[in-house]
């Protein structure tokens, strides 16, 4: 084995994020580390990388077993070089291959020639694994890939944009060519080109992989393993295969709990019918014999043999009660307030020349665009392209320096932000998700542990004290409770586990109303089914072609 983690556990204060969680790499063996935001993932490639300590169990490498560790965000010296540090991931490597110019030279003088063919021919398989004697075509490779060749290899590394800094971390942990790879969110910050060459590149890649990921279609291509980090146990889970095969084991558990639930559920049905028919055949069971002393006897003995029953069927009820096999979660679902027809012969929306700037700087320019009462449209473009800021200009937030929105009244806008807009709030989970909504809390109360979202636990804990990916499950609890028939959403898929991922998009399907989302998730768009809309240089592309699932 690379690398055994043995029943680690880690605490943040009270707060406990890892609980006995033990993992095993081996050589070429690629897993995918998923969990909600907060579940404990970041962490365990920390401790995995020695970079902080458990509280609980035992982390063990192999000996000789070169790791590389790649953050989320670089660490390392604003003023240093590109060059700098190009070369200082290269410096192992130009080290090996004196030591090979070494060792030939001692095969012609040295006595000890089957020893130094032996340090020979090991120094050269590690050599030739790490690209030696393609080095300089490789370095260039790789950083064409990421698309940093285009920077000055004299530019420090505090002069380029966080993105560029990702890439570059990258890039070098890549020209390492460690034996086991530990990445946190290596697609962050990648273009469609760079994120395929990164693809590529890992699954030819010779060494052990650890990665943490949101990215679905990614994780299909480069892992074959998944580990789940639960968000109630912080235990770990882990699943052969890539991401759909994981969805598929899922999907089974969720079959193999519906079933289990409605079994119990007949079972408690039968038990207290019998104790019911039990109780009432008392009255019906009376020996008709002559003989008091018979009659007296065969009586006692059919009030034994109802009291065992009864007796029976209460111990077994008892025993399902104390630890009940837990309803499942309804699935998530829009119910908008309105009948769609309403809308059928008009345009819920209509936007002209729409424009914003920010200073000098236009993000939008002269969009313009009517949305049909069944659209479902995808807006993608680079991090700054202005798609957050259409959709608040759309939702009313922010108010435009050109053109207008027009909104049909009978319109009801669902807004999601991509932001945590209840971050700092001392409130609790039930009081936030009640704002703005009727009915009583009870009602609320069943709505929110319906949806599965939240454990009653989780209702009376203050938003603040809630991980980002709680928080945006609490975000679209409010969507859903809004009922709105028209919805605009930025990023949906960020923070959240992939459970309420999938159950969030198999929602949006059955939605009957027009939806605008902005994403850069490749899985999402494929199964949203819809029209692709790309923001360039402040325009609006609406491409042509339509993406269905």
């Amino acid at each position: 084995m690379l690398l055994t983690l043995d029943h680690l556990s880690k605490f943040y204060g009270d707060r406990q994020v890892l609980d006995d969680v033990s993992l095993t790499l081996d050589a070429r063996q690629r897993v995918g580390l998923v969990g909600a935001n907060g579940a404990g993932k970041s962490t365990l490639l920390k401790i995995a990388a020695g970079a902080v300590e458990p509280d609980g169990g035992s982390v063990s490498l192999a000996s000789g077993v070169r790791l590389g560790y790649l953050p989320q965000t670089l660490d390392a010296p604003g003023d240093q070089t590109i060059a700098d540090l190009l070369d200082a991931a290269l410096g192992d490597l130009r080290a090996l291959e004196a030591y090979l110019r070494d060792l030939e030279a001692r095969m012609a003088t040295d006595d000890g020639l089957d020893g130094i063919m032996a340090a020979y021919g090991e120094a050269l398989e590690r050599f030739e694994r790490q690209g030696g004697y393609d080095l300089d075509h490789h370095q260039e490779r790789v950083l064409q890939g990421l698309k940093l060749d285009h920077l000055p290899r004299t530019r420090t590394v505090g002069s380029l944009s966080g993105g560029e800094q990702s890439r570059l971390g990258l890039a070098v942990l890549l020209l390492q060519a460690p034996d086991l790879l530990l990445l946190d969110e290596p697609t962050n910050h990648l273009d469609l080109a760079a994120l395929t060459w990164l693809e590529t590149t890992l699954a030819a890649w010779r060494g052990a992989l650890l990665v943490v990921s949101h990215d679905r279609a990614f994780l299909n291509r480069t892992v074959n393993v998944i580990v789940e980090i639960d968000e109630h146990t912080h235990a770990a889970v882990r699943y052969t295969g890539d991401y759909d095969a994981y969805l598929r084991a899922k999907a089974q558990a969720r079959r193999r709990w519906e079933e289990d639930y409605a079994r119990q559920q007949e079972e408690i049905r039968a038990l207290r019918l019998e104790m019911n028919t039990t109780a009432r055949s008392v009255g019906h069971n009376r020996p008709m014999d002559g003989d008091k002393f018979l009659r007296f006897h065969k009586k006692t003995r059919v009030q034994i043999t109802v009291a065992r029953r009864m007796n029976s069927a209460e111990e077994k009820l008892r025993r399902i009660e104390e630890n009940p096999i837990p309803e499942p979660p309804e699935p998530l679902r829009f119910d908008p307030d309105f009948d769609p027809q309403d809308l059928k012969s008009h345009w819920p929306l209509a936007v002209s020349g729409l424009g914003r700037h920010f200073g000098a700087r236009w993000v939008l320019r002269d969009v313009t665009f009517a949305l049909g009462p069944r659209s479902r449209i995808v807006l993608t473009g680079p991090n700054g392209a202005g798609k957050s800021t259409l959709l608040r200009l759309l939702a009313g937030i922010d108010a435009p320096d050109e053109g207008s929105v027009t909104v049909n009244p009978q319109v009801r806008v669902g807004y999601l932000d991509q932001g945590q807009p209840f971050a700092e709030t001392d409130r609790s989970v039930l009081d936030v998700y009640r704002d703005g909504t009727p009915g009583e809390e009870q009602h609320a109360i069943t709505d929110l542990l319906a949806s599965g979202l939240f454990r009653y636990e989780e209702l009376r804990q203050p938003v603040r004290e809630l991980s980002s990916g709680q928080q945006r499950k609490l975000q679209i609890a409010r969507l859903i409770a809004a009922r709105a028939n028209l919805l605009l959403l930025d990023e949906p898929t960020n923070t959240v586990s992939f459970d309420v991922l999938e159950a969030l998009e198999d929602a949006l399907r059955a939605f009957p109303g027009p939806v605008i989302a902005a994403s850069h998730d490749r899985r999402f768009i494929e199964r949203f089914g819809g029209e692709v809309w790309a923001l360039d240089e402040g325009r609006l592309v609406m491409q042509a072609a339509a993406i269905s699932t």
